[in-house]
């Protein structure tokens, strides 16, 4: 996964920290300075923020040796050797924060992390699932123990790190120094419980740094930071449209998908929807806190009894276990830390489960209080691509796109969704094929990441989502007529949308737009299904002249041949196992069998660029048999542009060319034709 890892702004961690060691410096990052501009992107800085590095090292050229945690300020110091110019990386130098410092205390863990100044309780959350996944953390924390400070080499420290993050369709390495952001010598970010742990106040420095500085992190979004954690997919659910908590057939199918996604490594988190701004971070009754990303730290079904009981009876609970990113203030309900339902719970399986009683912001809940009080559930697949593993393995095919505009309505990509329906089919289009007859598929659009600076403000992501239809079996160019919608995303403005959903066997095409036309900017869209799907960009929106169109013809006609179904067909005992083929110039396209009926349902599409205009659609209905099929009739079809009536029901036929008679059965096809290669 990461042998193409990409250096962030070309930044090279080895060679920046071999540089260091050998001028026997700190580093300090140029392109994210220990300065306002790293904090905020608008508005104006509140108490004085003092950066500080974990620990003094040695290598800075320091007047003066201050105490650990020592608020010495360094203003009035020159640097010696110098004119006399105060410097402010000798201050940031000089400004310890602990003696001992170490990116790792007693291991990682979800009880890691609390929540600093700045509203990011959804990175904490995220964080907090990441330090639960020890394959996750070690991708995230690249070579975490060469990373790690080394007391007895204290001359090889160089103040620099790196860490990995997934961002539109690649790794990235984002490499960062150790200057932290302070007030009053306290982290004023993402911090851990022991003040001499800082892999979370690191990782949040180098994902503020994606982001274009520490204010950007404010109020954003758990699924993107899961995704950027993991290269996976974050699927939103609402359960309160859902109706989960009601309806117990929906919720068991949920807490099994739950189940799933965790026992195969994903990352999962769960909120409670603030309404107005006097919700956000209001503590209910219950303890749980609105506005506020929780992290799910476990998913499992608890035994309840004691002793052999407990086995014969096998009774058992779908529970959820959650962590607050504050670290304190948990759920008081049922099943809470002092709760007395946990004596229906034998003590081998309270070790099992990690119960405490401390205020630690970790606590159990059922499934079904969990669909009660919160309102959202955010799952992240860790996707699976691997052949090579017992589990699910999924195809995936990851394209980029880009929304452009131009003068050329046939060159414009930028045509706004469906409520724009002179401009819509303008917008990229991506065909995709369901080899199998059921297949589940989960696809992805995401918008490149928009960065916050003060130069340019804060990044805003456009509304965003996509329209799947299902098209004809042999199409090779684009859409320019409405078809049949198999599936649609919702439009948000957030950075990527997620839609899982159930096709039968066929071929499709993907638009992805924007909410409003005349936007532009980049996505990336991922399609992953069980076998291979052959996806793609349709680029051209008719056949090419080429350079035999002059000895060979050029297309006249274009035709769309539905298929829809057939009736009265000879039957067997069992009923006949038929299917159709629809020919046209050579080119033909075959529908899946329809198994033990005379009245089959085919609903199967073709088009056809058509030369020989004189030469008339077939339409042949078959039986499927295990050493030969069986013909069961055929129809012609001439597919005139004049003939408005685009709906026939027509006789079977034999294959006699003089005098054909006719067979038992009739099939039903609508039929559209048109001289504009460009109307279907």
């Amino acid at each position: 996964m990461f042998s193409c890892v990409k250096p962030y702004e070309d930044q090279n961690y080895s060679a920046l920290r071999r540089d260091c060691r050998r001028r026997k410096v700190l580093f300090e990052d140029p392109l994210f300075p220990a300065t306002d501009d790293s904090l905020y992107y608008k508005g104006t800085p509140g108490p004085a923020v003092r950066w500080k590095r974990p620990k003094y090292s040695g290598h800075s050229p320091a007047p003066h040796r201050p105490g650990w945690g020592d608020a010495w300020r360094m203003e009035n110091v020159p640097r010696p050797g110098s004119s006399g110019c105060p410097s402010s990386s000798l201050r940031a130098w000089a400004l310890d924060i602990c003696e001992d410092p170490r990116l790792f205390v007693d291991g990682i863990s979800s009880h890691d992390l609390h929540q600093g100044q700045v509203g990011n309780c959804w990175f904490v959350a995220a964080c907090s699932s990441l330090a639960s996944r020890e394959s996750l953390w070690q991708k995230v924390i690249p070579d975490w123990k060469e990373q790690e400070w080394d007391p007895e080499k204290p001359n090889a420290y160089a103040g620099i790190f790196h860490f990995h993050f997934w961002r539109f369709g690649e790794w990235v390495d984002v490499v960062i120094d150790d200057r932290l952001p302070t007030v009053n010598n306290q982290l004023i970010y993402c911090h851990s419980n022991s003040r001499n742990e800082f892999w979370c106040a690191l990782v949040e420095k180098a994902y503020a740094k994606l982001a274009g500085c520490y204010q950007a992190l404010d109020g954003g979004n758990t699924a993107d930071a899961l995704v950027d954690f993991t290269g996976g997919v974050s699927e939103p659910i609402d359960l309160t449209e859902g109706d989960f908590a009601n309806d117990e057939t929906k919720r068991n199918q949920l807490f099994e998908r739950m189940l799933k996604v965790h026992s195969r490594g994903g990352l999962i988190s769960a909120s409670i929807k603030a309404v107005t701004a006097a919700d956000m971070e209001a503590r209910l009754a219950c303890g749980l806190v609105k506005g506020h990303a929780y992290a799910v730290t476990d998913v499992r079904k608890v035994r309840l009894g004691h002793g052999l009981l407990a086995f014969f009876k096998s009774e058992k609970l779908d529970m959820i276990r959650l962590r607050n990113p504050w670290g304190e203030r948990e759920w008081n309900g049922p099943w809470s830390d002092t709760s007395e339902e946990w004596q229906k719970v034998s003590k081998s399986e309270r070790e099992k489960m990690g119960v405490t009683v401390q205020d630690d912001g970790e606590f159990w809940m059922t499934f079904e209080d969990l669909c009660r009080y919160f309102t959202d559930i955010i799952k992240c697949r860790v996707i699976n691509t691997s052949h090579l593993s017992i589990h699910k393995t999924w195809e995936e095919a990851r394209l980029h796109g880009a929304w452009t505009l131009h003068e050329d309505p046939r060159q414009n990509r930028g045509g706004g969704c469906i409520n724009h329906k002179d401009t819509f089919f303008q917008n990229p289009q991506y065909i995709f094929e369901v080899k199998k007859p059921e297949d589940e598929v989960l696809i992805c659009i995401q918008q490149r990441p928009k960065r916050s600076t003060r130069r340019e403000g804060k990044g805003e992501n456009l509304a965003i989502g996509f329209d799947i239809y299902k098209v004809e079996e042999n199409r090779q160019y684009r859409m320019h007529s409405l078809q049949h919608k198999a599936a649609s995303s919702i439009y948000i403005n957030s950075r990527s949308v997620f839609l899982r959903t159930d096709q039968p066997e066929g071929r499709y095409v993907i638009i992805p737009t924007t909410f409003e036309p005349g936007h532009t900017g980049e996505f990336l869209l991922r399609v992953f299904t069980d076998v291979p799907s052959n996806c793609r960009e349709l680029r051209l929106d008719e056949p090419p002249h080429t350079c035999w169109s002059s000895l060979c013809g050029y297309p006249q006609l274009v035709t769309q041949v539905h298929v829809l179904e057939a009736a009265g067909l000879k039957d067997s005992p069992t009923g006949a196992n038929s299917y159709v083929i629809i020919k046209c110039e050579g080119d033909k396209v075959r529908s899946a069998v329809q198994k033990g009926t005379s009245t089959p349902e085919y609903n199967v599409k073709g088009i056809f660029y058509r030369k020989k205009l004189s030469q008339p659609i077939t339409v042949q209905v078959w039986n499927h048999r295990v050493l030969k099929d069986e013909f069961l009739g055929q129809v012609h079809l001439k597919a005139d542009p004049d003939n408005l009536q685009a709906l026939h029901t027509l006789h079977l036929r034999d294959r006699n060319s003089r005098q054909p008679s006719n067979l038992p059965g009739t099939v039903a096809v609508h039929i559209l034709s048109s001289t504009s290669l460009m109307a279907v």
